[in-house]
């Protein structure tokens, strides 16, 4: 559903919270996700801070988890996601064959800061970009940005997240 890459560019505290689930994850994940008739198990959870409003952002860092993504889940909750996370800075692209529910899609930096987002239509294969180079997407319900007047330039805040946060704290 999304693209690939290892776990290089994933940021030291969030590579321990992933570690533990990797293996389990690769020997449970089916061949094939084109054919995916499931949702794939519950990731780890990291919480984000987007102003007064907290998000629960399952974390899909592994080729597989980003490709399965939210395929097939049939709700989220209010303030439930998924936060994807790639090794480089890229206009990634993200479509919707198999998921069910109507998403918006936050690109985000290294800094936390969105750049844009993009509200997706269940079972299309339209493609949704970045709008500049990135390493995150958060993938939640449709308009749940908007609805918290959250728009391009907004911030998401968790340092042990977002590289660009880390290294400021230090």
């Amino acid at each position: 559903m999304k693209t690939n890459s290892g776990k290089r560019g994933v940021p030291r505290p969030l590579r321990r919270l992933l570690a533990g689930v990797g293996v389990a994850a690769i020997l449970a994940a089916p061949p094939g996700a084109g054919a995916q008739d499931a949702p794939q198990p519950r990731l780890p959870v990291v919480r984000l801070q987007a102003g007064m409003h907290i998000v629960l952002a399952e974390v899909a860092a592994t080729p597989r988890s980003r490709e399965i993504g939210l395929m097939m889940r049939d709700h989220l909750g209010p303030n439930e996601g998924m936060l994807f996370v790639f090794d480089q800075p890229r206009a990634y692209c993200f479509w919707m064959r198999n998921t069910l529910l109507p998403l918006s899609i936050a690109f985000i930096d290294d800094d936390g800061r969105i750049v844009n987002i993009e509200d997706m239509a269940p079972r299309t294969e339209n493609g949704h970009c970045a709008k500049a180079p990135v390493r995150f997407a958060l993938e939640m319900e449709q308009g749940w940005f908007a609805r918290r007047a959250l728009s391009a330039g907004a911030k998401l805040v968790n340092p042990e997240v977002f590289p660009g946060q880390a290294q400021r704290r230090h």
